[in-house]
This record gives C-alpha cells, sequence and structure tokens, in this order.
C-alpha cells in the first residue's frame, strides 16, 4: 500500500507569519481612532453621548430608589440627603463600549458573530457600568472616605478589564474557524 505524501507548504516568515494579527491590530486600531474622534466632536457629543448619559444617571437613580435610597435626579446628578454624584463623561461606559466595539468589529469571525457578539456585549458592559454608578454612590453616601480611591482605580479597572474580557471570551466563542488539517489517510 503506498501513501500519498502532500508537498510541503513553506511556511510564512517574519510579519508575513503574523500577517492576521497585523491586520486585526491594524483595524482595532483605525476604528479605535475613528470612535473616539468622533465622540469628541460637539454635536455627536451633544447630541449622542450627553443623552446618553444622562439615561445612565436616570437608570442609576431608578436602581438607587428601588434600593430604598431616596434620590432625587437633576439632569444627571443623583442626590439624596446623605451624597450627590454627577455622572459625566467616562463614567458612562462609552469608552469601554468603544474598544469592544473596535475589537469586535477587527476580528475575524461572520457578520452574525459580530451583531450578535456586539448587542450582548455593549449591554452586559451597561450592566456592569450600571452597578458602577449604584455601587459609587453608595461608597459615597456611607464609606465616603472610599470614594475617590473607589472612582478613580477600582471601578475604572473592573469597567475596562470587564470589556476586555467579555472581547476575549466572544473571540475564544465566536472567531472565525480555522482551516482543519486533512486528516485522511489513503
Amino acid at each position: 500500500m503506498s501513501q500519498k505524501t502532500e508537498p510541503s507548504k513553506k511556511k510564512a516568515t517574519g510579519w508575513r507569519a503574523y500577517q492576521q494579527e497585523v491586520v486585526f491590530l491594524v483595524l482595532f486600531l483605525v476604528i479605535l481612532g475613528v470612535s473616539f474622534s468622533l465622540i469628541s466632536l460637539n454635536a455627536v457629543n451633544d447630541h449622542l453621548i450627553e443623552p446618553f448619559t444622562a439615561g445612565i444617571a436616570k437608570a442609576g437613580g431608578v436602581t438607587l430608589n428601588l434600593l430604598g435610597q431616596g434620590i432625587v435626579m437633576q439632569e444627571t446628578v443623583i442626590r439624596n440627603e446623605q451624597f450627590a454624584v454627577n455622572i459625566r463623561n467616562g463614567c458612562n461606559g462609552v469608552e469601554t463600549m468603544l474598544i469592544f466595539f473596535a475589537a469586535v468589529l477587527a476580528f475575524p469571525a461572520t457578520l452574525k458573530s459580530k451583531a450578535l457578539g456586539l448587542g450582548l456585549g455593549l449591554l452586559a458592559i451597561q450592566a456592569v457600568n450600571l452597578v458602577r454608578v449604584v455601587a459609587l454612590f453608595l461608597t459615597g453616601a456611607y464609606l465616603p472616605k472610599l470614594f475617590d480611591t473607589s472612582h478613580t482605580v477600582l471601578w475604572q479597572t473592573i469597567v475596562i478589564l470587564f470589556g476586555v474580557l467579555l472581547w476575549v471570551f466572544w473571540a475564544d466563542k465566536f472567531a472565525a474557524p480555522k482551516p482543519a488539517a486533512d486528516s485522511s489517510q489513503s
């Protein structure tokens, strides 16, 4: 019995060995740059980001009222007798959403996988951000000495890390399948 062997394919060397990774990184950086440039425009900020941020503040206020905090809302300010906080850009989860958005769009996967990843991922990021808003308000009201550290170090890290880990999970589950090696024998 004779066995057919295929001629061996030349392995790519240099940057070509990492062509898919380089393409991903370039696309990611371009999409991220364009996205951050767009949200820096006054028209986009005033008509999209600010109303979105107000929605985040309102959701935080409603959640805190469900927890019995006696919240009064004034635009993006959440206030009760003990504490007040103003939800501003940077506290709305938009930056994490844009990082996740750019990574999903740049990654080699089907359009259906990207749409599913973006839909569920952006919702998940905002759910974590809502927990952040509520937790920070409660920290400010009941543990005010911990507020600054919790706000600038702990929760910013948690939200961004969550977005990155969510992308890693999505990329692992929905990446374009690698071509299977031919393992048939003659």
